[in-house]
């Protein structure tokens, strides 16, 4: 009887120990998630490369975007134009199909702007459009922290409509990117470093801009991000 006992207790102790040894090692804590925004580093060389003050870059971005490239769902955030959306399938010459796809969709495809509803359904407009025609659908769109449209891909030097497409998904330094080219390709840096709000709201937004006092948003914003600088400045 007390052999069975000490049997018992040794093949206990040895599988105890088996058991330590074949433990797994503790797993590393997984990476921290990539972040997507922003840093007043990445803002301040886009500045310096167009000769201008990090303010006239944050006002841009703040009037077109509200200062962030992304919805809460991870999404770029984008403004579907379903007047470039009828344009652009007429230089397709998609004439008869753009007419019977604007009855059914009014709100995606029409002659005359507007329609734009709220930032949280353009995604859904997008997704709409592009199963109609999917390249006219991202050309018509603006995306990210400067709002550039997508049928300006090829001259802002990208190498496809969707390598474009991608930058502005991976994070808002791309986004930025993509403002810095358009204001060097249309030559709007010059306005900026005078601050002709005007001239560079003229370049920016069209000719529409004062229906919206696009020039006055952007002086506005300018001196209240550099009002927050100075205060910044002095605290430290």
């Amino acid at each position: 009887m007390s052999e069975t006992v000490e049997s018992k207790a040794k093949i206990e102790t040895e599988l105890t120990t088996t058991e330590e040894v074949i433990k797994p090692p503790k797993l590393p804590p997984p990476p921290k998630p990539i972040s997507k925004k922003i840093t007043e580093e990445q803002i301040q060389a886009s500045a310096e490369k167009l000769g201008v003050e990090p303010e006239t870059l944050k006002a841009v971005m703040q009037i077109e975007c509200r200062g962030s490239g992304f919805l809460p769902t991870g999404e770029p955030v984008i403004l579907f134009e379903r007047h470039w959306f009828w344009r652009l399938l007429g230089k397709q010459r998609w004439w008869t199909a753009r007419l019977k796809f604007m009855r059914k969709h009014p709100r995606i495809c029409n002659p005359r702007a507007g329609g734009y509803g709220r930032y949280s359904s353009q995604h859904a407009k997008l997704q709409v459009a592009s199963r109609f025609n999917r390249d006219c659908a991202l050309m018509a769109c603006s995306w990210g922290l400067g709002q550039v449209m997508g049928f300006h891909w090829q001259k802002l030097g990208y190498a496809s409509l969707q390598d474009f497409v991608n930058a502005m998904y991976e994070n808002e330094a791309n986004q930025l990117d993509a403002m810095v080219r358009y204001i060097q390709v249309f030559g709007l840096a010059d306005e900026l470093q005078n601050k002709n709000w005007s001239g560079f709201a003229y370049g920016y937004n069209g000719r529409a801009f004062r229906k919206n006092r696009y020039d006055e948003k952007l002086a506005m914003a300018y001196h209240r991000h550099k009002s927050l600088n100075s205060q910044t400045a002095i605290i430290a």
